[in-house]
């Protein structure tokens, strides 16, 4: 039914030509008409980026100067609410730093680039390239990861894409390179780090009864906390009548796949790419990443969300520098 949507968007200027009044193509104001992209990424003011699909935003891209680190929120389920918050809701003040799905490290070279109250800020230098598609858009920036007295530790490229699915479902792809930028870095041993989410309040088990689920067939935090998967599933109740959820998405080229994810019951959810050992970067010798998150409807039975992550995990890793439009 989609494909037969789109065709019929691409034939309309071809049918219009043929209408009543209309005298073939020469009469024909616009005859370079273009077909509208499906899914748009659209910047805003105040650095942020919106990513819509058919003109409604599905996701929000925030990168402004004054950030301590680049977040996305909202992040929109097919009935049309945010599956994802800002801050803990039983403890906001502590929790500040999670902002919905952020990216960060509360050990790099020993600076603290995860809390709040740590020395470390993600700082968004430039964006490189944004494209709209049919069925994809997507942005690549450039980050700076600096850490005390200005120091730039870390050089990041980020590739964040919003893929269309059936049924108002969608996929959030984020890929990234990290590059030393003059010495070795460190990225120390630590369960925080890289990718965050935190759910909705009612989403969360404590305080709406959800649920977390693993592809190991594990549920919730006694039995998921820090135990290695292929992804982490965490679903619930967003309105009386929707229960939707995010599926986090580990790929098999990440270096500690399968990671262990770090979930608790009050609603959050990491992967910890290096909760068992240091890693170690030199230059010249980037650090490849690749994470998703699948929005989606209902209580997904574990077989569907495995078919989901084998599609996810047999997509080929998007180049990292700017391409030619399509």
């Amino acid at each position: 039914m989609k494909y037969l949507v789109r065709r019929f968007r691409m034939l309309l200027p071809v049918i219009l030509s043929l209408a009543p009044g209309w005298d073939g193509w020469t009469q024909n104001p616009f005859p370079k008409l273009k077909t509208i992209p499906h899914i748009q990424a659209v910047p805003l003011p105040y650095d942020q980026i919106s990513f819509q699909r058919e003109g409604v935003e599905i996701a929000r891209y925030h990168f402004g100067p004054n950030l301590r680190r680049t977040f996305l929120y909202p992040l929109i389920g097919p009935s049309g609410r945010s599956l994802t918050r800002m801050g803990h809701p039983r403890d906001p003040q502590s929790h500040s730093h999670h902002n919905s799905v952020w990216i960060s490290h509360n050990n790099v070279n020993g600076v603290d680039f995860w809390s709040d109250q740590g020395q470390g800020r993600v700082v968004h230098r430039e964006i490189l390239q944004i494209e709209d598609g049919e069925n994809e858009a997507f942005l690549l920036t450039k980050n700076d990861w600096i850490g005390g007295a200005e120091k730039v530790l870390l050089e990041e490229t980020r590739r964040i894409a919003v893929e269309e699915m059936d049924n108002r479902e969608w996929l959030l792809i984020l890929d990234f390179s990290f590059s030393a930028k003059n010495e070795k870095v460190t990225l120390g041993e630590t369960p925080f780090g890289m990718i965050g989410v935190r759910v909705a309040k009612t989403i969360g088990v404590n305080d709406g009864g959800g649920t977390i689920r693993n592809s190991e067939g594990q549920t919730d935090e006694q039995e998921i906390f820090r135990k290695p998967a292929k992804w982490v599933d965490y679903s619930g109740a967003i309105s009386h009548t929707a229960i939707e959820g995010i599926t986090l998405f580990d790929h098999p080229s990440n270096q500690t796949y399968p990671s262990k994810f770090h979930v608790r019951n009050d609603g959050w959810m990491g992967i910890c790419l290096n909760l068992d050992g240091a890693i170690e970067l030199k230059p010249g010798e980037p650090l490849r990443l690749r994470y998703g998150l699948y929005i989606h409807s209902d209580l997904k039975p574990k077989d569907a969300i495995e078919e989901q992550w084998k599609r996810f995990a047999d997509k080929p890793l998007d180049i990292m520098d700017k391409t030619s439009p399509k």
